[in-house]
């Protein structure tokens, strides 16, 4: 009977042996005293970067002082006692301004005030709307907006907002609204562009004409004033004087031009004056 020997298992050198590759970094140090050093380049590892947590800071621009809500009513004439005439904007006010929420710096993060404006019909609101009113048993209302402060003490839900303890004849105030919607206009509307010749062969009237050049860049810069949707976005007038104050018809009558059109709602806050009520850092 023949016998089959089988072959003896090859013995692996310690030097074969498959180890994972390992890189090192390295860097020049191209000082002056070690340019031609044999220092020349030399191994420096570098730790992972850490990555900060996200931040979850609130930056906003504080007001003044707390603000009221109110109603464009539209254009007069109001003649001062010495007979000058200052075309002013009546602005009236419907059931509202109530404080609705006061957010603190332990709950929120930031010193603000909610204030709700107009009074609606329940169905008028959605059932979360609803809820938030109905924490502090407050009335339905349309409109909500905050004034961030920096103390909110004094300020409790509920508590009505008395416009003729906010404000008084000759302040200045910031009034702020939704501008009239022109929806999509021309350059010679949106931007006042010159219109060219409609006579002597013209052919360019209220055309836009060139908007770049040619190969050089190859592109149209972004911030072109080209023909768009022109209004209906939001615009403050600041430092606007108040003429006069009617407890009677609740109104307030406010000199210059307000944006939007009658029925618009406004937001009125004390005028931001760097140096009075605004540090100038």
């Amino acid at each position: 009977m023949a016998t089959i020997s089988l072959p003896s298992t090859p013995t692996i050198s310690p030097s074969l042996i498959l180890r994972p590759r390992t890189h090192t970094f390295t860097s020049l140090c191209c000082s002056s005293s070690s340019l031609f050093g044999p220092s020349l380049i030399s191994p420096k590892f570098t730790e992972p970067r850490k990555i900060l947590p996200f931040s979850t800071t609130i930056s906003m621009s504080m007001e003044s002082g707390v603000g009221v809500m109110g109603t464009k009513l539209g254009m007069m004439s109001f003649f001062e006692p010495g007979g000058t005439v200052v075309p002013v904007t009546v602005v009236g006010f419907r059931e509202g301004n109530i404080v609705t929420q006061v957010k603190t710096e332990a709950t929120d993060g930031y010193n603000a005030v909610q204030v709700g404006y107009r009074r609606v019909r329940d169905r008028k609101l959605t059932k979360p709307e609803m809820g938030h009113l109905q924490k502090s048993e407050i009335i339905p209302l349309r409109h909500l907006q905050e004034f961030r402060l920096v103390s909110v003490d004094g300020f409790e839900p509920n508590q009505r907002l008395v416009l003729e303890e906010l404000f008084k004849e000759g302040d200045l105030v910031d009034v702020s609204g939704t501008t009239i919607g022109k929806g999509f206009q021309g350059g010679i509307k949106r931007h006042n562009f010159k219109r060219g010749l409609m006579t002597h062969g013209s052919k360019s009237h209220r055309a836009l004409g060139s908007i770049g050049a040619g190969t050089t860049p190859g592109r149209v810069y972004k911030g072109k004033k080209m023909p768009g949707r022109m209004g209906g976005t939001k615009r403050k007038i600041r430092k606007l004087k108040i003429m006069k104050i009617d407890n009677d018809l609740r109104i307030v009558m406010i000199k210059g031009a307000l944006p939007g059109k009658p029925g618009n709602l406004l937001r009125i806050t004390p005028a931001k004056i760097v140096g009075k009520n605004i540090p100038k850092s």
